[in-house]
């Protein structure tokens, strides 16, 4: 090899080296980054809790009712317009009154899409909804006429049983002249009862009244709990 090819492989290395030592000196540090990603994941959660929660206004309106135990006020957003948009499963559309949360799983009690309220919704679970109309939800209680047949109800632990509620549900049964559904429309100043059952998770009885609708679809719900069921089991 003469001096100038020599001089060509010394220079050739020499520009290796300092090219990969370049890109390790500029190459991010991961775990720093992790940490970014980690902080900016927090921030998030804070501004989608901020983004879900019920205005300020309506918290201090309904201040007395709240100090009473087994109630809440939650805000619910129109599935079509927020899924996919959150980080919450579901986009907030979604709410379940016995784990206190928005994220879509097996405990999931309502749903809001198309401005219509529905409940009943993976795999055999299933449940009535009746609109009670424009009623104070204090005078709601488990002796009210409306209420007292989800609060009989019997539930089956065989998934035979379950399908049928289901189908029972979607067609929708009417009962000493209340009507009862899967699902029914979402109106302002109207109160409802829903019994909700998730198998091996949750049965919840809940009275609620709608008391806001914003611009963009959102509906804020007073609720209180009339009865939670031990959990129900189901079997093949």
């Amino acid at each position: 090899m003469n001096r100038f090819r020599l001089s060509l492989v010394v220079m050739a290395f020499a520009l290796v080296f300092l090219v990969d030592a370049d890109g390790r000196a500029q190459s991010p540090d991961r775990a720093q980054l992790e940490k970014e990603i980690q902080s900016l994941r927090e921030q998030l959660r804070q501004k989608e809790q901020e983004f879900l929660a019920p205005s300020a206004e309506d918290r201090a309106a309904f201040a007395e009712f709240l100090s009473q135990p087994n109630t809440g006020l939650v805000r619910l957003l129109p599935r079509e317009k927020y899924d996919g948009k959150l980080t919450a499963h579901g986009g907030g559309a979604y709410y379940s009154f016995s784990l206190l949360k928005h994220e879509y799983d097996n405990g999931s009690d309502i749903e809001l899409q198309q401005n219509e309220l529905s409940v009943g919704f993976a795999g055999a679970n299933w449940g009535y909804l009746a609109k009670l109309g424009d009623v104070p939800l204090e005078t709601v209680g488990l002796d009210h006429f409306a209420v007292q047949f989800l609060a009989t109800l019997e539930v089956p632990s065989r998934e035979l049983g379950a399908r049928e509620q289901q189908r029972l549900s979607g067609s929708g049964v009417t009962v000493n002249a209340a009507r009862y559904a899967r699902r029914g429309p979402a109106l302002v100043n109207t109160t409802y009862v829903l019994r909700s059952i998730n198998y091996h998770t949750s049965d919840v009885l809940v009275a609620f009244r709608i008391v806001r609708q914003d611009a963009d679809g959102s509906m804020t719900l007073l609720w209180k709990k009339l009865k939670e069921f031990p959990q129900p089991a189901l079997k093949p």
